[in-house]
């Protein structure tokens, strides 16, 4: 073999499936070690929690509960993105306002949202209306402030060319506004996605009769470990899923970018 094959990098497509394969092992391992020092009471091995998972979507009556988790992520996520682009492109336009409300939006995203649920309760009550507001409140304000700055920071040459080329605003904010921005404002709709799955369960821990988090808080309620666990494990891998679609999109965008 020569040396210039040698050489020759390994396919990066293949490279990356290896190290997403080699991090996989290495976290059933680590599960696995865990469950060996706590025990069943606090955590079930790789296959058990895997078996209990697979029984939980053979039944009949799982199916609901999710279904009802993913109406709630979906309401919500339509508020959250909508209104989070919306309200910081227009921030992001009008400079003066969004100096004034970006500190505003930082400090509100501090706040636990946890302590504002008594209000959203009484404005809303229990049920599916409740969900969404939660989380919604939880994927808006990221959102909002990755389409601020990212309207914001466009380079100030893409819009003189707009002044000289004499575009209208709906022309400017489509060949434009939108094409420089996309790659921020795709980063700020992945990390209002996790924010709001969050959300969206917080809600239907305390809020609810139905979903993947009410039947997580049961399974609390009843220290019923291999239930909590195949539950979180459906959790994670559905968030893993859809952040690494996402995630795959951002890096497209920056890129080209």
């Amino acid at each position: 073999m020569s040396a210039t094959a040698l050489d020759k990098p390994a396919n990066p497509a293949l490279r990356r499936w290896l190290d997403f394969c080699l991090l996989i092992a290495g976290l059933v391992v680590v599960w696995y070690l865990l469950h060996l020092w706590a025990g069943d009471v606090a955590l079930t091995s790789p296959y058990e929690t895997v078996t209990k998972l697979i029984h939980l979507l053979g039944q009949d009556w799982f199916w609901p509960h999710v279904g009802e988790t993913l109406v709630a992520l979906g309401y919500s996520l339509i508020i959250a993105a909508l209104g989070g682009l919306g309200l910081g492109t227009l921030l992001g336009i009008h400079r003066l306002s969004g100096q004034i409300a970006e500190p505003i939006l930082v400090a509100l995203y501090a706040l636990p949202k946890i302590t504002l649920y008594p209000l959203i309760l009484l404005i809303f009550g229990l049920g599916l209306p409740a969900k969404v507001a939660f989380g919604a409140i939880h994927g808006i304000i990221p959102v909002t402030i990755f389409a601020l700055n990212a309207v914001r920071n466009i380079k100030p040459v893409y819009l003189k060319t707009a002044r000289v080329m004499r575009l209208t605003p709906l022309q400017a904010m489509r060949i434009v506004w939108v094409p420089a921005a996309l790659p921020e404002i795709v980063s700020g709709q992945r990390i209002g996605f996790a924010l709001t799955l969050l959300g969206v369960l917080l809600g239907e821990m305390f809020a609810s009769q139905r979903g993947l988090g009410f039947l997580i808080m049961n399974a609390i309620g009843l220290n019923d470990v291999p239930t909590i666990m195949a539950l979180a494990l459906l959790l994670a891998i559905f968030a893993v899923t859809v952040s690494s679609i996402l995630l795959a999109i951002d890096r497209r965008l920056h890129s080209r970018s």
